[in-house]
């Protein structure tokens, strides 16, 4: 049978275009660099015998460095496992690769940003002793992050919950049309196609308006769906386009560090959060890995003003700028009151210091809880503080339920993801795949009074390397929503049992035991 030309044609464009793409010359030009080096230093270990001593005594050396650094004990052990049993590429990776801080230079810039934006986040104590007197544990939780995020607990906010993008989507558009002065959007990833088209669109026609527009996208996150200069092509419509942390094709600690926020704020008063990136798959309208489950939030009122602020931190790190905050608060532009709904608290997170806010608001979640914490994730890969803590909650009594993908985004993901299974199991909480497809949701929610939805995985990456941006809310009326999404995501879901986990095959096993251990490398 004779393929037709216009075919053949097609593929090898196809080809060419994935032979050049940016993932393949960068990791192409990485590659050829650590070959270079690894080769180098292996060349003269070998043909100079005193180097191989001092290689050990150079593996030793960080190893001992790594075990006193205060960071995550299951991080270590992989790196001082991998050092001593190859000085030569382990030390090498590690300096590279391994070194989580941001460099010197980058943190200076992002704390004066911070230090630039904290004044205009003054904490509401009178709020804060409410919660308090309503409940000591909840008003710890709620101190917490505005004593180690610097983001303040509001009222006067009014939420809307979605279960899925498509129901999103709709009222993103309708807010965007509705803009009169500006739109700030940060996202991990953008796709060309139907969504992003639509929003296109609308930020066209706002800046002809008049609106500031401005978009902010992480350039690894986009790198195999945007061209590498597409910032320049938004720049020419007239909107204003920054890109985070840049992709080169060189060797550099800073590229573990992402934005992966998802940040969405029109005139100050209007923001959306949640898992939601703007790439067809979010809405259901392209099929990856069939249905394609995710949540996200929309506020009005006071409580967007922590999600301008997040955002305007970030523009003005990566411009070198500065501004007038005050111009951009939710009263300026709305005169009548807003509708309270419960404490409504964003926070973010971000890889600058030591402090995983991300993480420490799930385990005070899961600490406090007395009858039940319900978890959506797409990523279940544990380190050891949250596995104890979700054991613990589970051994007292809690009925702790966690929904992950039964069909993966990444294969290696998901195979670390069920390595943890056995352990959870045995301790009684109970672990379920969610069988229409994929589950990109990041929420929590417990004992009818306190949820959580945003960016953030239960992962190494979103955990300790990535910035991240969630909401967590107290008496609101969204939590019920949460919940009673939780309970139907669970009954389309197969629960996981401990026979499903020990019938694996001993190579099945193997594997699990050793994607474990590289987990915090992932």
């Amino acid at each position: 049978m004779q393929i037709p030309k216009e075919n053949v044609a097609v593929k090898v464009k196809s080809v060419k275009k994935v032979l050049l793409g940016r993932v393949v010359v960068v990791g192409l030009a990485v590659a050829i660099q650590l070959s270079w080096l690894l080769w180098m230093l292996l060349r003269f270990s070998l043909e100079y015998s005193i180097l191989n001593v001092l290689f050990q005594v150079v593996g030793t050396a960080p190893a001992l460095y790594i075990i006193n650094q205060w960071s995550n004990p299951a991080y270590k052990i992989v790196w001082t496992f991998v050092i001593l049993l190859f000085p030569v590429v382990g030390v090498t990776i590690y300096f590279v690769f391994g070194r989580s801080k941001l460099t010197k230079k980058t943190r200076e810039r992002m704390e004066r940003m911070h230090k630039e934006v904290a004044p205009h986040l003054p904490r509401h104590q009178e709020l804060e002793d409410e919660i308090y007197q309503k409940s000591k544990s909840v008003g710890r939780q709620s101190k917490y992050i505005a004593d180690w995020s610097d983001f303040p607990v509001y009222t006067n906010t009014s939420m809307r919950y979605y279960s899925c993008g498509e129901k999103m989507f709709p009222d993103m558009l309708a807010d965007l049309e509705q803009a009169e002065h500006f739109i700030f959007l940060e996202y991990f990833i953008i796709a060309e196609g139907r969504m992003f088209d639509e929003i296109l669109k609308i930020l066209r026609r706002k800046v002809a308006q008049g609106v500031d527009v401005r978009l902010i996208y992480d350039d690894f996150g986009c790198v195999t769906t945007l061209p590498s200069k597409f910032f320049l092509t938004l720049q020419e419509m007239g909107i204003q386009c920054e890109v985070f942390n840049k992709l080169r094709p060189a060797m550099s600690i800073i590229m573990n560090n992402r934005d992966h926020r998802k940040i969405f704020v029109v005139d100050g008063k209007v923001g959306y959060t949640g898992g939601l990136n703007l790439a067809d798959e979010y809405i259901n309208e392209h099929e990856r890995f069939g249905y394609w489950k995710d949540t996200g939030v929309r506020l009005e009122g006071e409580a967007v003003w922590s999600f301008t602020l997040m955002f305007l931190e970030m523009w003005n790190y990566i411009r070198h700028s500065t501004e007038d905050y005050e111009a951009y608060r939710p009263s300026v532009y709305q005169t009548r009151p807003f509708v309270a709904d419960g404490y409504i608290q964003p926070y973010g997170d971000s890889p600058l210091d030591q402090e995983k806010v991300g993480e420490n608001i799930y385990m005070n979640i899961i600490g406090h809880a007395r009858d039940y914490v319900y978890i959506f994730t797409p990523y279940l890969i544990l380190d050891n503080e949250m596995l104890t803590y979700l054991r613990n909650a589970a051994k007292r009594g809690v009925d702790v339920r966690i929904v992950t993908p039964d069909i993966p985004d990444k294969r290696v993901v998901f195979w670390m993801s069920q390595s943890y299974y056995q352990r959870l199991l045995e301790c009684g909480i109970r672990i379920y795949q969610y069988t229409p497809g994929f589950i990109h949701a990041k929420s929590f929610v417990c004992d009818d009074r306190i949820a959580t939805v945003g960016s953030v995985n239960m992962d190494y990456r979103s955990l300790y390397l990535h910035f991240e941006c969630g909401v967590w809310m107290y008496q609101s009326s969204v939590v019920e929503q949460v919940k009673q999404d939780s309970l139907d995501t669970i009954a389309r879901s197969r629960e996981i049992t401990a026979d499903m986990c020990r019938n694996h095959s001993w190579l099945k096993r193997v594997v699990l035991s050793v994607l474990r251990l590289i987990a915090p490398l992932v």
